[in-house]
């Protein structure tokens, strides 16, 4: 598809400059999958309904969170329901490689965009999808946003202090990791179309990524029968590992293990922890956790955090501070990996955004163009598709179009 895209000469020379993607995601965990493809320099076109505005659970279209997920990107406003704007959409299909969507199954049917008709039109392209539950089983029908999944997915069983309930992580995880496992997803499925021809149709749920992200402690109940619980701000079998007090905060120490508590022991000026029977064993010690957090502490909450973390740094037992967001950038190492990442808008200025946490070498990570205005691209992607001025005012006219 020929490419009007001003920032497209930037792009041309990024890994994935040579696929088209269309963006039907909401929310944040489609837009976080796309947002991998757009910053590694595909050709992402985000298709909106007219009269939307693109406001939606990531909030005011010139705010902070919407900007943050939506770089990179090229808008067009289509309706989808019109016979001229699926016939319009389908066009867009036949010279695409991807297609990202995070809609209710019975929407995209509704719509006929989903996997059995583009793939009818081009049997090239991958269809990634993300759904709360999964594409079929009992609950295929029901919403799904993070929280949900976080409670049925056995994240906030396990997750804040014994005995206060559950808790939900404080980021969007779900949304965030699932976005990021589809988007490995397609290029996997690019990969193998490399050999075969053929696209694929790729997709994950929320609560699939869920108990994918309970890792250890799945698998701890599923080999051993053991069925895990909160433990706060501690490593659930790792000890030492947690948080504690100094002089003037809280610091985290991981000191689990035989070799790093012996140096830990020694290191804080005890070595006469290492002779306590009942702490010399990693069962031991898991047993015997408080009281071993309460004798820490009582050392640690004497001097303050910057000479603890001195202190450990030098005899190699992992540590580090507790920071508040405004705080971790302007940390020297989140500066120096450039985690804000600067974006020119012609309506906000320079703002700052948050990076790929991915590095490629001599690949740059700059953003190339701000996030779009509703339809802003319109005109542009339709004549790239062959149409003139008479039928773009006629499908604007017609409302398939805006």
């Amino acid at each position: 598809m020929p490419d009007t895209n001003p920032s497209a000469a930037a792009a041309t020379t990024l890994p994935l400059a040579n696929l088209t993607v269309l963006d039907l995601t909401l929310a944040r965990a489609g837009p976080t999958c796309v947002r991998h493809l757009a910053d590694w320099g595909a050709n992402v076109i985000r298709v909106e309904p007219p009269g939307s505005g693109g406001e939606e659970i990531s909030g005011d279209r010139h705010g902070f969170d919407f900007q943050n997920l939506h770089r990179n990107k090229r808008a067009i406003m289509l309706d989808l329901k019109s016979p001229d704007g699926h016939a319009l959409f389908m066009k867009l299909v036949a010279k695409a490689d991807v297609i990202v969507e995070n809609m209710r199954a019975n929407v995209k049917h509704r719509l006929k965009i989903a996997w059995e008709d583009v793939h009818a039109v081009n049997p090239r392209l991958v269809y990634g999808s993300i759904s709360g539950f999964g594409q079929d089983g009992p609950y295929a029908a029901r919403a799904g946003v993070d929280q949900i999944a976080q409670g049925l997915g056995g994240l906030m069983s396990i997750t804040g202090e014994p005995g206060r309930g559950p808790m939900r992580v404080g980021i969007p995880i779900d949304d965030l990791v699932s976005g990021s496992l589809l988007a490995f997803g397609i290029m996997t499925a690019l990969y193998e179309r490399e050999r075969t021809g053929v696209g694929r149709w790729v997709h994950t749920s929320l609560l699939e990524t869920q108990v994918f992200m309970l890792d250890f402690q799945a698998a701890r109940w599923l080999m051993a029968g053991e069925v895990a619980g909160q433990a706060g701000n501690d490593h659930p079998t790792g000890i030492p590992t947690g948080v504690f007090p100094t002089s003037d905060g809280h610091i985290n120490i991981a000191a689990s293990g035989p070799r790093l508590f012996t140096r830990f022991a020694e290191t804080i000026g005890k070595p006469e922890w290492l002779q306590i029977p009942e702490w010399q064993t990693g069962k031991g010690r898991s047993d015997h956790r408080k009281e071993i957090n309460a004798a820490i502490a009582e050392i640690t909450k004497t001097k303050p955090s910057e000479y603890w973390i001195e202190l450990f740094e030098t005899a190699g037992i992992p540590c580090g501070p507790i920071n508040t967001i405004d705080k971790v950038f302007a940390d020297p190492q989140v500066k120096h990996l450039g985690l804000a990442t600067p974006m020119q808008h012609p309506m906000l200025g320079t703002k700052m955004v948050v990076a790929s946490a991915l590095n490629m070498t001599g690949v740059p990570k700059a953003v190339r163009s701000p996030t779009p205005d509703p339809g802003e691209h319109t005109d542009a992607i339709l004549r790239s598709l062959g149409l003139g001025e008479a039928e773009i005012a006629d499908l604007r006219a017609k409302g398939a179009v805006k």
